[in-house]
Order: structure tokens, then sequence, then C-alpha cells
């Protein structure tokens, strides 16, 4: 992590660098530091006025948003939090290198790091058992926030960042056109309650093997299925991560196993003489990441604009509007 000297000459950036030495039997990393001028720093051809520092990067989805956001011209941290099994990795991504942090040193780098770069926006895409800990964090750091990983405790999750007073954007799904999908879903049950009472309801979502949790839409359009007048527990949810019956029932293409998420409600009247069938499918995760990318965008306006200090959502962002 960096950190800004003035010389009298130039301008100086002392960063860490991790480099490998040899010994005997085994090879060893060392974490060192060098002087650069600030000018070689620079992480990016276009700034947009902010940097990002993405949680996860060892991940799928933290990849497709470090690329998404070098992409864009976000001046990207070379930094990122993962488990203590991952500590000292060096990972590139989008043409940077990444230096991987255990939960040991998280506190100490981001402080650090918000220090030196007081626009600083963090986005998060680590597991769901890191949610509420990570989010935790960046409220005592006080750094604004958008939190991509599903799962953990929602409700002390929201209780944690209304209760600090911290910039955040918090949603279940970051694909903008799901979300709309889900305005759209939200605005039918708060305007006609009842108006599907006493139709059956089955739910399938199908994800990559390694998303532990139920998805996060999945609930969210159950939620309005409810308001509805459906009855229906979250979980009847058929929850399906075999890639067996994924390519077999589901229909998954084969390069999208290791990343889709295929969505189907199906409605049935009490006579069962009417069916509703509402399915959104997505293969691969550029629309998460854009979306992702968006948000951060997003926030960093609302921190810029000294826009009111709360919990703001993928809805939010869509009615921002200026999307790329």
């Amino acid at each position: 992590m960096g950190f800004v000297l003035k010389d009298p000459a130039t301008l100086w950036r002392q960063e860490n660098v991790v480099s490998l030495s040899q010994s005997p039997g085994r090879n060893s990393i060392i974490l060192r530091s060098r002087r650069l001028p600030k000018r070689i720093c620079s992480m990016s051809k276009q700034n947009l006025g902010f940097p990002i520092l993405v949680n996860g990067c060892t991940g799928k989805m933290g990849r497709a948003v470090i690329e998404a956001a070098v992409s864009a011209g976000i001046q990207l941290v070379p930094a990122s939090f993962s488990t203590s099994m991952e500590t000292g990795q060096i990972v590139e991504v989008g043409g940077q290198n990444i230096q991987v942090f255990g939960s040991s040193e998280r506190e100490g780098i981001l402080v650090s790091i918000f220090k030196e770069h007081p626009n600083l926006v963090v986005v998060d895409y680590t597991v769901p058992g890191a949610v509420n800990d990570n989010a935790a964090l960046y409220c005592k750091v006080g750094v604004p926030f958008v939190m991509g990983t599903t799962g953990g405790d929602r409700e002390r999750l929201y209780k944690t960042v209304e209760d600090s007073n911290v910039y955040a954007v918090i949603s279940p799904q970051m694909g903008k056109q799901v979300v709309a999908f889900l305005a759209a879903m939200e605005i039918m049950a708060d305007q006609f309650p009842g108006a599907f009472s006493g139709y059956s309801l089955e739910v399938m979502e199908s994800h990559q093997a390694g998303k532990l949790d139920t998805s996060g839409t999945a609930k969210a359009v159950v939620s309005c299925f409810q308001k509805l007048g459906v009855s229906f527990d979250i979980d009847q949810i058929q929850k399906i991560r075999d890639p067996k019956q994924q390519l077999v029932m589901v229909g998954i293409p084969e390069e999208h196993l290791s990343g889709h998420a295929f969505h189907l409600y199906n409605l049935t009247s009490p006579d069962e003489t009417v069916t509703f069938e509402f399915q959104h499918n997505v293969c691969g995760r550029s629309i998460y990441a854009e979306g992702t990318v968006d948000a951060a965008i997003f926030l960093a306006k609302k921190v810029g604009s000294k826009s009111d200090k709360r919990i703001y959502n993928m809805i939010d962002v869509l009615r921002e509007g200026n999307m790329r």
C-alpha cells in the first residue's frame, strides 16, 4: 500500500512490492518497499475521479468486476481482502498485479488506503460468511462500499449500515436489466395486492455449483408473489447446483456451467386452467460486473455531491440514469 511523500524535486510514492527469493529447499515471499515517482504509479489511462478496491479478487465475480472497472477507466487499488489461506498471493487481473491480504490485516490496510484515497469506494464480492464482518469493518472505517456478495445475516447487515451512517449500495441483484424486472414486480405487488390469491407457485433457480446460498433474486421475486396473495415459503425454492441436472433438466449451455443464473417462476390457478410463467436466464457474469461498476460510479457521485449518507440499492442506481 502506498502513501505520498513530498520531495523537494518531485513527488515520490512508497509502495510495498512482493518478490520471491530462493532459499535452500523452499521459496519465500518477501515484502519490501521501494520509492517510485508518483507519475509511474498511474493505474489507469483515464481517471473517473475515484479509486476502487475490490475485495474477493480471487473469485470469478471479483475478477469480472475488476476487469470491467479497468475497462471503464476507474483507478484500481492493487489490494484485495480474502481468506487467510490466500494471504500473500499476488493475483493478476485486468493487467494489474493485486496483493491479497487476510482477515488479520484488513483493518490496518483499509485505514491506510482510505487515508491516502479519501474518495475510495470498496466493492465486496467475497463469500456469504464474510458479509457481516466485512460490512462492520467498512462501517467502522467509514468507507463507502458496494455489497455485491449475497447471503449472510441481511437484517444484521442493514442494521449495521444504518446505525453507522455511511454510504452504501446493497442489492441482492446487480444486473441492471434484472433489477428493472424486479422493480416492475414490486410495482405490481404494491398496486395489485392479492391479485394472485389462491394460485400455487413453483420456483426453480440454477446457479454454478460454487454458489452456496439460495438466490437473493429468487427470494426477492417470491416476496413480491407473497404480497400478490401467493402462499409460498422461501425454503420451497428448488435450488439446483448439480452440473448434470443443469445440463439435462435446466438446459444450461455446457460452457456456462461455471457461471450462470437461470430462474423460472410458474404460477397455476386453483382450478389449473390458467398458468403464468416468468423466466430470466443469464449466462456469464458481465451483466453483474457492469452493473456493479455503475453502482460504484453512482456511489462516488453521491459522496462527491454530499448527498445523504444512507443505504442505496440498484433501483436507485437505475433511477439516477446516465448509466454506461
